[in-house]
């Protein structure tokens, strides 16, 4: 059994990919801008831009949705990220283009090493490809990648990996093959 000694932790190996006064820029424009339901969201996409994120055209960003590191983020073209959506991608999240992220979703890259007795991190990136959508309030943990088309529904919890037009539910959290419709 691991006796955990919060007060040792280090964070090693992690790196924010920005220096200190980069990141406090982007808390600060984040927090007084960027989340507001009166910023448009092509000014939304400008300042993921200005703050070094890939985003593609026609990308619909909607209000109070909070995104930990831009730079690490990447999003293809004409996709949607709806409100109160988070993004805490302490690794890097790509999502595809043609993908709709809903209402309250989390993308989640960072962990803990349960093993470790300083608790140290245990992060991966997550991949959405093409076409897919994750539905309300569904969460999304580190290492996974869902496949194109795949739906994930809502409130459903995502810790491995959706093939292609994979489809998974909750509260099951069942994870089903979808046949094409011909």
């Amino acid at each position: 059994m691991t006796v955990r000694r919060l007060d040792r932790f280090t964070g090693a190996g992690y790196d924010k990919g920005r220096p200190p006064l980069t990141q406090a820029a982007w808390m600060l424009v984040s927090g007084l801008v960027f989340r507001r339901w009166w910023c448009p969201s092509t000014f939304r996409v400008s300042l993921l831009r200005a703050f070094g994120a890939q985003i593609g055209d026609g990308v619909l960003i909607r209000h109070d949705v909070k995104i930990h590191w831009p730079w690490k983020l990447t999003v293809g073209d004409h996709s949607w990220i709806g409100e109160q959506s988070w993004i805490l991608n302490l690794e890097p999240v790509i999502i595809g283009s043609q993908v709709c992220i809903s209402q309250g979703v989390l993308l989640c890259t960072g962990s803990h090493d349960r093993r470790s007795s300083t608790f140290e991190f245990d992060n991966a990136p997550i991949t959405v490809a093409d076409g897919v959508w994750v539905a309300a309030r569904a969460t999304v943990l580190r290492g996974v990648t869902i496949g194109a088309e795949a739906v994930v529904g809502a409130t459903a919890l995502v810790t491995e990996n959706v093939p292609e037009h994979g489809l998974v539910l909750a509260p099951q959290g069942s994870l089903r093959r979808v046949r094409e419709q011909a």
